[in-house]
């Protein structure tokens, strides 16, 4: 069925059976009659509402669509000739009243009223000839105030395209617009972790030519109940014979404790829609249409836009046999595009196989050994696997990462990814995590990495940075924990160091990827100068482990020598009854924090991790078995932990969650290893070995906890009193001027 933006395209076709209007005529040609002289303005505007349809654009946007409405020539298929004009709208003699109910709002209606009601008094003019005018500038007015003016961020809600929504914001408040394959209501809500229960919906349509809107919520019992405080806001709603139109909009923070604050943080919104309208005892179950979709509403993905004729590198896996297991990582070597001067990458996005897009969890790409030959490409196994080629080992620097849920990433304009110099990468390593749960069978999967890259180059070289909790089994979590905190340092120390020697100006972080698996629940990169906590770089308070994409950090921040960053996670652990151990499985979990910056410098990774003997010893363990032969190693003492691996007596020892809550502060506050990598497999002077193998403990530099720094309150929340009376469409003003030079005009012919 055509959408209502196929049937505007390329016709001028404004309602059902009726004629499309020829190109519009200059407004000044001379008109000799009244009727020819609305259907001028008619034409030239292409805005005129009839008697079967109200159509409403805006300059430079795409049309809008026809309403459906109830009679009329047009409506019944008679008197076609008549064009939909407004000589057809005199011809049937409708009143103010009978037009004014056609237009989309009760504002747009009292506009009829009340302009026709002062121009006849002042004027003295007929009532047609200002009802035609009237009429139109109305229209304008409804254009200019609501439907496509300007929204910025746009999504398709469900896999066929049934449901899309446009929006746009202030500092105050948010704006939608939303399209649906229906004839009967559109629901919209924001839920607190994308299930009915608690919700914040909306719920719409458009019936018998009149739109509606209505503020619900949702218990915790799934009962849906009218706000007492409607907060969202009806602008506009139109409807043709397949599709809905409603234009609303409500406060960011209305705080009606019913309403859910809508932040910068990822909101989970679900949606419904249904073939009937929402009648006297409420809206009818939806049934099988609905869903939900996370999105950053304030802080929305990058554009997707690339130049035309843009070269294209595509790093595909080929029939990768996805082992039956919960877990696999699985690594690829490919050499990157051989260019014969510096190019620059400026958008890297997923290929994933439709059917698999659930089961890739992320895929990262790392720099390899530049030494390395062609022999080596095609080279594909299963990663930290002891029988992997050893090349694998060589590639150590993250220079991109891409996680479930995200849809690619482009760069800004002034920064892209350099390749064909000495300095950046000739051969990568590719790593897909895939995510097995269910242990499925015969899966064979090509998803992979696209590459955009030009001759044309930026002004900066990109770097990546990884910075957080160390990937180690000494990050571990106990169970039954509703809220635990982990800390990963980027040291002082290591800023100096590597800043000092490679841009002692700094360097300006552009993006930020918050990565957590199913454990997580918030995650914020905090950056401190001193003393003295800055604003973060990034944060989710609503972290969801599908939704997982870089954040723009607008404006861009300076990162400089001796600043510090922590990226800190919060995780519940309320339903797991082991210990969670930090690790590549999504049941296990990682607290990491990628960085996007420029200029490049050599430092990929500035890490922590909270040192073991502390965390041993909050369990009573007094001794472990040395030397160290096997990993995790295992402890001599006392007798209740004896012969068991660390890990074993971690989860032997009786966690309740008064003893979580005094071990999460305990490990806050223990010494921690520092990790600060140079690209490749180098180091910064401020950390030591830092590999982990079968018999080894990780031991980097063991410095003590950063010291305590002062932190930034968050801003208070304002609930300022509004109401819908306050949001005012300023152009009305413009309008009505003109309506008058308008007026002024026609009263001469």
């Amino acid at each position: 069925m055509a959408s209502p933006n196929s049937m505007s395209q390329g016709s001028n076709t404004y309602c059902q059976g009726c004629k499309p209007y020829p190109p519009p005529p200059p407004i000044h040609y001379p008109i000799s009659n009244q009727d020819s002289r609305c259907e001028m303005i008619h034409s030239a505007a292409m805005e005129l509402p009839n008697l079967t349809s109200t159509r409403l654009s805006v300059s430079g946007r795409r049309p809008g669509i026809p309403v459906r409405t109830k009679g009329g020539a047009c409506a019944s298929g008679e008197n076609r000739d008549a064009g939909c004009s407004g000589s057809a709208l005199l011809k049937e003699k409708k009143s103010v009243t009978d037009v004014s109910r056609m237009l989309p709002t009760s504002k747009a209606r009292g506009c009829v009223h009340g302009l026709v009601a002062t121009l006849i008094t002042f004027r003295n003019m007929s009532e047609n000839k200002v009802l035609c005018a009237a009429v139109f500038l109305t229209s304008v007015v409804c254009a200019a105030c609501s439907r496509g003016s300007g929204f910025d961020h746009a999504a398709t809600l469900d896999a066929n395209g049934k449901y899309t929504i446009k929006w746009k914001f202030d500092e105050t408040t948010i704006t939608f617009e939303i399209e649906a394959e229906t004839k009967g209501y559109i629901g919209f809500g924001i839920s607190p972790n994308g299930a009915m229960a608690s919700s914040d919906i909306m719920i719409g349509g458009v019936a018998h030519g009149e739109p509606y809107l209505h503020d619900y919520f949702v218990d915790q019992g799934r009962g849906v109940h009218e706000d007492p405080m409607q907060n969202y806001r009806l602008l506009y709603g139109m409807e043709n014979h397949t599709h809905t139109v409603l234009g609303f909009s409500r406060d960011l923070q209305t705080c009606d404790p019913n309403d859910r604050a809508i932040t910068d943080s990822t909101v989970r919104v679900i949606w419904a829609y249904h073939d009937e309208d929402v009648g006297p005892s409420g809206p009818v179950y939806h049934g099988a249409d609905r869903g939900r979709k996370s999105l950053r509403l304030l802080n929305p993905k990058t554009g997707t836009n690339v130049p035309p004729g843009t070269a294209v590198f595509d790093l595909r896996n080929v029939n990768v046999p996805v082992p039956h297991k919960d877990t696999t990582y699985w690594c690829r070597m490919f050499k990157m595009p051989e260019v014969h001067t510096k190019h620059h990458i400026i958008r890297i996005e997923a290929l994933l196989q439709e059917d698999h897009r659930g089961m890739v969890h992320h895929i990262l790409l790392y720099q390899c050994d530049s030494t390395l030959d062609d022999s080596e490409l095609q080279a594909s196994h299963e990663c930290f696997h002891p029988n992997m080629p050893d090349s694998f080992l060589s590639c150590e620097t993250v220079i991109f990462a891409w996680a479930i849920g995200g849809e690619g990433y482009t760069y800004p304009p002034h920064v892209g990814m350099s390749i064909g110099t000495a300095a950046d990468p000739v051969y990568v390593l590719m790593e897909v995590h895939y995510d097995n749960p269910a242990l499925h069978t015969g899966l064979l999967d090509n998803s992979g990495l696209r590459l955009y890259y030009t001759p044309r180059l930026r002004s900066y070289d990109a770097g990546v940075m990884e910075t957080g909790v160390w990937v180690s089994l000494y990050h571990m979590l106990p169970p039954g924990m509703e809220s635990y905190v982990t800390e990963g340092h980027c040291t002082q120390e290591c800023l100096r160091e590597s800043l000092d020697m490679e841009m002692p100006s700094g360097v300006r972080v552009f993006a930020v990827l918050l990565h957590a698996h199913l454990a997580g629940r918030a995650i914020r990169t905090r950056h401190f100068r001193g003393l003295v906590e800055l604003p973060p770089l990034a944060s989710d308070n609503n972290f969801d482990f599908n939704f997982q994409e870089f954040q723009p950090v607008s404006p861009e921040r300076l990162l400089l020598p001796g600043d510090s960053l922590i990226t800190e996670c919060i995780y519940n652990t309320k339903a797991r009854q082991n210990m969670t151990w930090g690790g590549l499985s999504t049941r296990d979990e990682m607290c990491l924090s990628y960085l996007l910056y420029y200029p490049r410098v050599n430092l990929a990774r500035c890490e922590s991790l909270p040192e073991i003997n502390g965390q041993l010893k909050f369990i009573g363990v007094k001794q472990i078995q040395s030397p160290l032969t096997t990993w995790p190693f295992m402890i001599k003492s006392p007798k209740r932990y004896s012969n068991l691996s660390f890990t074993e007596a971690m989860d032997k020892f009786r966690w309740t969650k008064k003893r979580g809550k005094a071990f999460n502060e305990l490990v806050l506050t223990l010494p921690i290893n520092v990790r600060c990598s140079k690209t490749g497999q180098e180091e910064w002077s401020v950390s030591g070995q830092t590999r982990e193998a079968a018999g080894a403990s990780i031991q980097g530099v063991i410095m003590p906890p950063p010291k305590p720094k002062s932190v930034r309150p968050p801003a208070a929340a304002t609930c300022p009193v509004t109401s819908g009376s306050q949001h005012h469409c300023e152009p009305f003003v413009v309008v009505m001027a003109a309506l008058v030079l308008v007026l002024h005009a026609l009263s001469r012919f």
